[in-house]
């Protein structure tokens, strides 16, 4: 089988060190570091020390028993992201625990930085928050991506789409952060995947942001394209090895589904236009997962203040008591659809379909 060869031809990237040093010392501005030179410059060679070698993970160990390759050197950061979603999993297939769920409050606005109010989606996931933490024998957790905007050293950095080289080039759980060399730590996604492992049922409340789905949501989305088919020992492909991942996808890639059979509901709000199609492309995407929308009445687009100001937004969803009941007749219908699950009454038509074609 001729495996093909990985394309090249983009501008490098790489920095000098004038450049990387102007960079790396740029946070530095405030006047209470002025005393600290001779100390900054000093992390900043060991900084392009690790820039210079190319040092993404500096800490490892081998992978051990379970991998295709047990003396492969895997990223410490990895193996506990692993752990912790593999707990996750346990908890989800517990049929003795908690129904959980989990809320995405996806808006980026807060009164913590510069707009100075809490965001009307932040208000309907309490709504649903407390429906569903009204039934027995549930765990409710709510991720709130508005701390990417007001948190200090929390990121979701973006996807730098391995899966579209090669499907085994995307590992399960995400392997391209922590990049030390590169500066690109504090990834906030090793401690959201076991988040979504974990639940039963998922609830996406986002605004309407340029007809399109918020930007932090929208980060979270593309990092969960391992999910989707990622393959989840790096060692079969040594870490990021383009010609062993093409050719482990060429001899034929099942593109699991690691995210599979957990139900979700939709919640899509705006003020002018674009409700509907940010509503359809998130269920989409879901449905793309193979999660299983709970319901007719837990998908849901709607407009608060129609073409209002901005500036009366929250009073206008005060008013709108019709929406109110809606996010809260879609949390019913997630938490009941969750719960016959669970007891082995919830029946789709087709579920134990195979689908001819994974990709």
């Amino acid at each position: 089988m001729s495996i093909p060869e990985a394309r090249t031809g983009t501008p490098d990237p790489t920095l000098d060190e004038t450049e990387f040093r102007r960079r790396f010392l740029l946070p530095f501005q405030d006047p209470a570091f002025d005393t600290l030179t001779q100390e900054l410059q000093r992390i900043a060679d060991a900084a392009w020390d690790a820039y210079s070698h190319h040092r993404k993970s500096p800490r490892t160990r081998k992978a051990g028993p379970g991998f295709a390759d047990p003396d492969y050197d895997l990223a410490v950061d990895w193996i506990a992201a692993k752990e912790a979603i593999d707990l996750a999993r346990k908890r989800h297939e517990d049929p003795a625990g908690p129904a959980r769920f989990l809320l995405v409050s996806s808006a980026a606005r807060s009164e913590h930085t510069c707009p100075g109010e809490m965001s009307k989606t932040y208000r309907l996931v309490e709504i649903a928050r407390q429906v569903i933490a009204s039934a027995p024998n549930v765990a409710v957790e709510v991720l709130d991506l508005s701390r990417l905007a007001s948190e200090y050293g929390r990121h979701i950095h973006p996807c730098k789409t391995c899966f579209s080289t090669a499907a085994a080039l995307c590992h399960w759980p995400c392997s391209c952060y922590p990049n030390y060399s590169l500066g690109q730590t504090r990834d906030w996604m090793n401690d959201i995947y076991p988040k979504w492992v974990e639940a039963h049922g998922i609830m996406i409340v986002t605004p309407v942001n340029w007809y399109q789905v918020s930007s932090p949501l929208k980060l979270m989305m593309d990092r969960l394209v391992c999910a989707d088919g990622g393959n989840p020992d790096p060692t079969s492909t040594h870490g990021k090895t383009v010609k062993e991942a093409k050719g482990l996808e060429l001899k034929g890639w099942d593109y699991p589904k690691h995210l599979s059979g957990r139900l979700f509901s939709v919640v899509v709000h705006g003020d002018a236009e674009g409700a509907e199609g940010v509503r359809r492309s998130l269920s989409d995407w879901l449905r793309a997962m193979e999660l299983t929308p709970a319901g007719s009445l837990a998908e849901l687009d709607r407009y608060i203040g129609y073409w209002k100001p901005y500036a009366t937004s929250h009073e206008e969803l005060d008013r709108d008591l019709d929406v109110q009941g809606e996010v809260r007749n879609a949390a019913w219908t997630l938490l009941n659809g969750v719960v016959a699950k669970r007891a082995g009454h919830w029946a789709q038509a087709g579920e134990r379909l195979q689908e001819p074609r994974q990709k």
